[in-house]
């Protein structure tokens, strides 16, 4: 297994991340227009991409496993990371070293993006939750008053000798 196989692959799984941090602005501007089909096509290509990168992942996974194995090495210990620490050299460790730094920025990039679109879906909520509850009466408001004073009131009212003649 050689390390350019998984530097194809790392370099797939970036622009897939790309492409998603793409679908996360468009999300953004979604959220901000209140374009609720628009934000319902963008969950569905957010889908797609996430099933495509699991599916990479599970493959980067296995080329690494494979490549441990030509080595010698304990499948279980072995990361990227410590691939460029310990195992490689020279042009494989510097394919390896940039294609990983800029899928970790990329990454960085996406989770900070969807960190905001969680802030603005959670302040439409509560907007939403606002309006509900202000055109939605409470219950303590549909009788206007409390049941307890009216039954009290009609006690009073009553007089001490209540006799039918």
């Amino acid at each position: 297994m050689s390390i350019q196989s998984i530097v194809e692959v790392l370099t797939t799984m970036t622009q897939l991340h790309d492409s998603l941090f793409t679908v996360s602005k468009n999300k953004t501007e979604a959220l901000k227009q209140g374009n609720m089909e628009q934000l319902q096509d963008l969950l569905v290509q957010e889908r797609k991409h996430v099933k495509a990168i699991n599916q990479l992942e599970v493959k980067r996974i296995e080329m690494i496993n494979k490549w441990s194995e030509s080595q010698g090495l304990d499948n279980d210990s072995i990361t990227v990371s410590v691939m460029l620490d310990n195992y490689l050299q020279g042009v494989e460790k510097e394919s390896l070293e940039k294609v990983t730094t800029v899928l970790a920025e990329t990454l960085l990039q996406l989770k900070q993006q969807e960190e905001l679109n969680k802030q603005l879906t959670q302040q439409s909520l509560q907007f939403i939750q606002l309006s509900m509850d202000m055109i939605a009466p409470t219950i303590k408001n549909i009788n206007y008053g409390n049941k307890t004073e009216n039954r009290a009131d009609q006690i009073t009212k009553r007089s001490v000798f209540d006799s039918k003649a």
